[in-house]
């Protein structure tokens, strides 16, 4: 167990080592466990996190304030449109100031090309830990949840078993890659193999791609690249297909929303369910287009 955790920063998926995310799906699984039996678990009373959001969320605000105060502390739910940062408050005034008002400062900043240099600066002027609540590069608290999630249905042996992370349609707006990003990182260190698909538009950063591929030759597994939703999930262990937007084709969200129009077969639905192990699972990190990005 690594237990230097203390103080640290928790921004891109490679923050933290294999080991120390080792370390925190222990005390996640713990914490379940207590909280399943009802014992006591007040580790953060009298802190508070500071949670600023510049981009809408049910889920994430949901489950951090949730979490929170399960541990007996605060979560303090900050929309940046109620801030003075549209009248003058930089990253450095946020880092500087939530960093002496808060133990702990969180942040949701999912616009392309701005988030996550966003949230770095204010890291850089924070005095307390600063987390990612997803940026327009990583997720890590969602590919976290998602791992603790494929441990507890798959168990704790995960080497050798197949992820389909697949691109889908969705009619909704153009959604950041994020998720899919994370998930290359985080997966394979954990013995996973890695088929990602998607239509020629909508490729993932290349640097991310190849440090996927790095981790995979390092962690000694597979990573497939593939156009076709139905190659990625057959033999699949666990699909995990959702919609994101043709960030690094086109900047321009008419033009994104042509191109998407153009794949709406790449759907999950029961044909290509059947494709997958039959005791495979089906992921998402919601919201989902229901009936158009997956079917009921």
């Amino acid at each position: 167990m690594q237990t230097s955790l203390y103080g640290r920063n928790l921004i891109s998926d490679l923050d933290f080592s294999k080991e120390e995310v080792e370390t925190v799906l222990d005390v996640a699984f713990d914490l379940k466990r207590k909280y399943a039996l009802r014992e006591s678990h007040p580790y953060l009373r009298d802190k508070t996190l500071a949670m600023l959001f510049f981009f809408s969320s049910t889920r994430t605000r949901a489950s951090f304030e949730a979490g929170v105060a399960q541990m007996g502390g605060h979560a303090a739910f900050i929309e940046s449109k109620t801030t003075q940062i549209a009248h003058g408050d930089t990253p450095t005034e946020i880092g500087e100031i939530l960093g002496r008002y808060y133990q702990g400062l969180a942040i949701r900043h999912c616009d392309w090309r701005v988030g996550n240099s966003y949230i770095n600066e204010v890291a850089r002027h924070c005095r307390v830990p600063v987390l990612n609540m997803q940026c327009d590069i990583y997720h890590p608290f969602q590919c976290l949840a998602d791992l603790l999630t494929i441990i507890e249905k798959k168990g704790s042996q995960l080497r050798g078993k197949k992820v389909a992370v697949s691109w889908a349609y969705a009619a909704s707006y153009l959604k950041p890659i994020s998720v899919a990003q994370s998930l290359l990182l985080q997966l394979p260190r954990f013995g996973l193999d890695v088929t990602l698909a998607h239509p020629p538009e909508f490729s993932l950063m290349p640097e991310i791609v190849e440090q996927g591929k790095a981790l995979a030759r390092q962690y000694g597994t597979r990573f497939e690249m593939t156009d076709s939703m139905e190659d990625s999930f057959r033999d699949a262990d666990v699909v995990y297909a959702k919609s994101w937007g043709p960030l690094l084709y086109t900047s321009d969200p008419a033009e994104g929303k042509r191109v998407q129009e153009l794949y709406k077969s790449w759907i999950t639905d029961q044909a290509k369910m059947t494709l997958a192990k039959p005791d495979a699972i089906y992921m998402h990190p919601l919201p989902a287009d229901r009936n158009v990005e997956v079917t009921d």
